[in-house]
């Protein structure tokens, strides 16, 4: 399945943020967004979501175009994991995951036996289930990221789109996220996530989308788009980029390191 912009322009009302936008993603794929504050990261977001009507241009689900997706069944297929995780009531951790399960409820009817079993095997896979009956607003920062993850995952959607999943974490937590999304990559989902690292790109082994002055750039290979020379364009610094190998299991992947005057 695929998940594309066509020849877009985004931004609001009659103010252009992003142009000449054409994007593709597909299932089986991690895709890391980078680029500096302000870039346009979050609109681009929020236009794939349809939260932010296109200035310009399509978007395609599955070679349709997003508007003949009723709001129920796109939430099938896409699932959105936001900066703020807040929320206003003590909610237990299994309720916060069993939200995810609305896009394919009824109106007002009640999540069944199925919706709970989905809930708890999402918490299963995230290595998670001790969390079930803590209440929400008790969790640290890391535990409560990982309980969203959960909660978007029992949409069972096509798509997650993460909107950088490991701001505000310690470098613990977000050591974690980033083997989660490894861990969750597969060939029945497709994983968009901003970041202000671009080491995650190398970490998950992800395709890269550039976005920079109006414009992005996309590539299947972090290799080719994290350079050098890119790096200095996006953030106006000199960083090398060099490769390191653990000696104990040979594991070989590129860091990103700033150059200091």
């Amino acid at each position: 399945m695929k998940l594309e912009i066509k020849n877009a322009v985004l931004g609001y009302h009659r103010k252009t943020v992003l142009k000449n936008v054409n994007l593709t993603l597909e299932t089986g794929q991690t895709t890391c967004v980078i680029g500096r504050n302000g870039a346009g990261k979050t609109t681009l977001f929020k236009s794939m979501l349809g939260l932010l009507p296109l200035l310009r241009g399509e978007i395609l689900l599955d070679g349709k175009s997003v508007d003949a997706w009723s709001r129920r069944k796109f939430a099938r297929r896409v699932a959105y994991i936001p900066q703020v995780r807040a929320l206003p009531f003590p909610y237990t951790a299994f309720d916060v995951v069993l939200f995810g399960r609305t896009a394919h409820l009824a109106a007002f009817s009640s999540p069944g036996k199925k919706d709970r079993l989905i809930a708890e095997e999402c918490l299963d896979k995230l290595h998670i289930a001790h969390l079930k009956n803590r209440i929400f607003t008790q969790l640290s920062g890391g535990e409560q990221q990982m309980i969203i993850v959960a909660r978007a995952l029992a949409q069972q959607p096509s798509f997650l789109i993460m909107d950088e999943p490991t701001s505000g974490l310690d470098f613990g937590n977000q050591i974690k996220i980033i083997n989660q999304v490894n861990e969750l990559k597969n060939d029945s989902l497709g994983i968009l996530m901003a970041t202000h690292s671009p080491d995650h790109a190398f970490m998950c082994d992800a395709g890269v989308v550039v976005v920079h002055r109006e414009e992005i750039r996309q590539h299947e290979d972090c290799n080719r788009m994290i350079t050098e020379e890119i790096l200095k364009e996006i953030y106006s610094v000199d960083i090398k980029i060099c490769s390191i190998t653990d000696p104990q299991s040979g594991y070989n992947r590129k860091t990103c390191m700033p150059t200091m005057e």
